[in-house]
Parts: structure tokens; C-alpha cells; sequence
């Protein structure tokens, strides 16, 4: 089953809500399985060099089918792939990067936020993945 335009439009709507409540403009970027943009915003004040921090955040989680900070355990110093952040064209193994999964398991995509500081990244992707699961058993 493959990500739809609408579950990516929710996803979004989702993380522009949660950054708006907590005050913090962000960029928004939902990819697909295949790592192609599905989805993206650019809150009014979110900072530019922000696009390509949550596009790659976005890009580590679907590529690796798991959080964009779970991947710096295996590139850091000392881990069992250290450098790894730079292959695939360069990940962003730091929080803000969530796969987008159904309930089955299957990962359909990404969502990456930057913008805030990396837990403020975080809590807006972990509600806006949160959305998409809620979304997913419905589809």
C-alpha cells in the first residue's frame, strides 16, 4: 500500500498544528518509501538552511525504517558504522526524522521536521507520525 497525498497532507496539517501550538515555525517534509517528496511545508519565519535538515531527517528514517536519531547508535564514534551520516548522499542521524508506518508494520514513508531545537523537532514529528497511524486504520 503506498503513502497517499492525503495521509501526507495530514501528516502535515498535524505537524503545522503542533509547531504552532508550541510556537516554533518549522520546515515539514513527507517522503515516500522510494525517498521522494510527497509532501512539504515551510512555515512563515521557519529558517531556510532548515529544507535540507528535514528532508535528510526525513530520507535517514524511511531509508532505515526507524527514527533519524536511533541511527546515530550505529555511526557515532566507536559504533559499529562510524561515518555511516555519510553515505546515501548524507543523513541527518539526529532527532526529527520518524517513519511513517501502518499498523501492520509497514513503513510508507517519512516525516521530517526541522526548524526548532532537536527535541522541539521531535515532539511535532512524533504527533505528526502519531496522526498518520491513527490515519492509516482508517484508509
Amino acid at each position: 500500500m503506498p503513502l497517499t497525498s492525503s495521509q501526507a497532507r495530514a501528516v502535515i496539517a498535524t505537524a503545522e498544528a503542533k509547531a504552532s501550538a508550541i510556537g516554533v515555525p518549522v520546515i515539514i517534509a513527507v517522503l515516500d518509501a522510494g525517498t521522494h517528496l510527497k509532501a512539504f511545508a515551510r512555515m512563515d519565519g521557519a529558517v531556510l538552511g532548515s529544507i535540507d535538515i528535514a528532508m535528510k531527517k526525513a530520507r535517514t528514517a524511511a531509508l532505515f525504517q526507524a527514527s533519524s536519531e536511533a541511527v546515530w547508535e550505529y555511526c557515532k564514534p566507536g559504533a559499529p558504522a562510524p561515518g555511516l551520516e555519510l553515505t546515501n548522499g548524507g543523513l541527518a542521524p539526529f532527532g526529527g526524522g520518524i517513519p511513517l508506518k501502518t499498523v501492520d508494520g509497514e513503513c510508507l514513508g517519512a516525516v521530517g521536521v526541522s526548524g526548532g531545537a532537536v527535541a522541539q523537532d521531535m515532539e511535532i514529528a512524533q504527533a505528526a507520525a502519531a496522526a498518520f497511524t491513527t490515519d492509516s486504520v482508517h484508509a
